[in-house]
């Protein structure tokens, strides 16, 4: 059929070339070297086609490619011709040479309809499929007007087949972009004007394209797109794009992603990569709690920079199973992974690892630390918080570890719980160790992780996949927020500048209040807070503070070198107060009277000053 079509251009073209410059020419003179030419033309064209392959490709998807090929194809097309016409259609041939514009003109023509036929059926074909699937695409709005996001339009426009995205607008807050269009896409405002965008256009989806935003202007952005119910997505590495890849805007375009509750918080990525030769580097490293969310993560980072060797430790097995399995496939052989079913609880199991492996270095990261679960069982906190890293870290101690790093909490400041409470004594109890040890100690503070067995993100996650009610304790309750990877890095940088008894506090960025968190997460969720998922409040849990303090008043506040993290003047302790206690203490825990469990936390809050906890009266 195309070749067909083209026989009817070739003709038209050569006889229209005729007709219109030798209109004036009795052409029965000339019949013979017009047939004759037509012969030659027919012939050299189709040939000519067919050498570049214009009968071979499928038109409806041809791109710039093919387009080129068809003016290759004319070009030599039309040079042959008029080169054989020259020589061959002159005297003693015809009677009289006809002008060389005649046939130059009538071979240019038959290509520029050929292109032109090509060219239309495409852009036939394209608007045809654009217009039929129109209802079955979503519309987009684009954030961000700059190279990222003339990638993004110039991949979508690549791959219009799939019928995924409409691109309807863009906004960006650079004012010279207002009112102009990129790529036929008009920058149709600011960030501050996405709401009142989506419901003029219909958006569906907001797609972000802003590779090189801060922290804060991510969480700006993030939070305003949330107040619509559009489906957020990204740019793969959204953060940290390099817009030298927009070259490749198709691939880029296949790979968009979903937007994560991390990246509506906003959350700056830490580079430790620094970090990999001088601090980890042929080590052995001793992880406590290795299945759980920070000890398994801590495992990830520490094969990745160089350990020799990894002793991961938990009582749970199915998740120190988990976390052995993925090193192994990700890492082989190297580092050495080992994994070690142990109780923190039990001293001699305790010293035969340490004794067997010798470790270099210790995260100590188990922990009980679901806060309404120990209010209600403050023994098992206390045997496996307190008395666990008692034990740890006279292991590390006795076996000569190099550093020993506590991984603690914002609750142990001003604790209102028993887990805080239980974490501030295992704070007092590696402060008080590292003077009388060659081993340094030193205790990490930090907030919430996203993600976190037991944190609130998955609680809500699910509530929201059953249809709600996504339950929040109180209206004005704050917490801090970081990412698992980012909060592993920063206590393995502290761990790096550890002289020995500091308390590192890392730079959490501002609180989140809980409310807004859960109402982000049912909009990312594609519905409508209190409308189709409804929030209720149920009052504080036992324990549980409105906000979380990151640094006791006495403590005061000292930079270091990394921007996101300080470290606490230590405090004061008495060691041989501080010991005696925790003899008391584990008497107390060990036994399952009421008095002793009284005993127990009156001894725990004449330790700790500031914890103040009145739901354990009821106890």
């Amino acid at each position: 059929m195309l070749m067909f079509a083209d026989f009817l251009q070739f003709t038209a073209s050569y006889f229209a070339a005729w007709f219109i410059l030798l209109r004036r020419i009795d052409l029965s003179e000339r019949l013979e070297a017009m047939l004759l030419g037509y012969a030659f033309f027919i012939v050299i064209f189709f040939v000519s086609f067919w050498a570049f392959g214009m009968y071979e490709s499928l038109w409806r998807y041809a791109e710039a490619y093919e387009f080129l090929k068809c003016m290759m194809a004319t070009a030599v097309a039309v040079a042959a011709f008029v080169g054989v016409t020259w020589i061959v259609i002159q005297p003693p041939v015809v009677e009289q040479r006809l002008p060389i514009t005649v046939y130059f003109i009538s071979a240019m023509m038959a290509g520029a309809s050929a292109l032109f036929f090509r060219t239309s059926y495409r852009a036939y074909r394209t608007n045809n499929a654009t217009r039929s699937a129109k209802a079955n695409r979503k519309k987009v709005l684009i954030v961000g007007a700059g190279e990222t996001g003339a990638a993004v339009i110039q991949g979508l426009w690549h791959i219009r087949h799939a019928h995924l995205y409409d691109v309807v607008c863009s906004v960006d807050d650079d004012p010279a972009k207002q009112g102009c269009k990129i790529q036929r896409i008009p920058v149709a405002g600011m960030v501050r004007d996405i709401p009142k965008l989506v419901e003029r256009y219909g958006i569906r989806v907001i797609l972000l394209a802003i590779p090189h935003a801060t922290g804060k202007e991510k969480r700006r952005v993030s939070s305003i797109c949330a107040k619509t119910t559009c489906e957020l997505k990204k740019i793969p590495d959204l953060f940290d794009f390099d817009e030298n890849e927009a070259d490749h805007a198709p691939a880029l375009v296949s790979r968009i992603e979903d937007v994560s509750v991390e990246d509506l918080l906003g959350r700056d990525v830490v580079d430790i990569k620094r970090f990999k030769t001088k601090y980890l580097a042929g080590q052995t490293v001793l992880i406590t709690g290795a299945g759980g969310t920070i000890g398994s993560e801590l495992c990830r980072q520490v094969a990745a920079h160089g350990a020799a060797r990894i002793v991961m430790l938990d009582v749970v097995e199915n998740g120190l199973y988990a976390i052995e399995q993925e090193l192994l496939f990700k890492f082989g052989n190297t580092p050495q992974v080992v994994a070690e079913v142990c109780n923190i609880r039990e001293e001699s199991r305790l010293g035969a690892v340490f004794a067997k492996y010798k470790p270099d270095l210790v995260y100590h990261a188990a922990a009980h630390k679901h806060v309404p679960l120990m209010e209600t069982a403050p023994e098992e906190a206390v045997k496996n918080n307190i008395l666990g890293t008692l034990n740890v870290a006279r292991a590390a101690d006795t076996y000569g570890v190099k550093r020993f790093v506590l991984i603690s909490s914002d609750k142990a400041v001003n604790p209102t719980n028993v887990y805080g409470a239980t974490k501030r004594v295992c704070e007092m109890i590696v402060q008080t160790l590292n003077p009388q040890s060659t081993t340094e100690f030193v205790s990490v503070r930090f907030g919430n992780v996203l993600g976190a067995n037991g944190s609130v993100i998955p609680l809500f996650k699910a509530q929201i996949a059953a249809g709600g009610p996504v339950r929040v304790t109180h209206k004005e309750i704050i917490r801090y927020y970081m990412t698992v990877s980012e909060a592993v890095s920063l206590v393995m940088s502290a761990g790096e500048m550890a002289k020995g008894g500091e308390i590192f506090v890392l730079d959490m960025g501002d609180p989140i209040k809980t409310l807004d968190l859960a109402e982000m997460l049912i909009r990312l969720s594609g519905y409508e807070p209190y409308k189709e998922i409804p929030i209720e409040i149920t009052g504080l849990r036992p324990g549980e503070k409105l906000y979380e303090e990151l640094l006791m008043a006495e403590e005061g506040l000292k930079t270091t070198s990394n921007k996101k993290i300080f470290v606490g003047r230590p405090i004061d302790i008495n060691p041989d107060y501080l010991f005696d206690s925790l003899n008391l203490l584990k008497d107390a825990a060990i036994s399952s009277s009421e008095t002793s469990r009284t005993a127990m936390l009156d001894k725990l809050r004449e330790i700790v000053p500031g914890f103040s906890a009145p739901a354990l009266n009821a106890l």
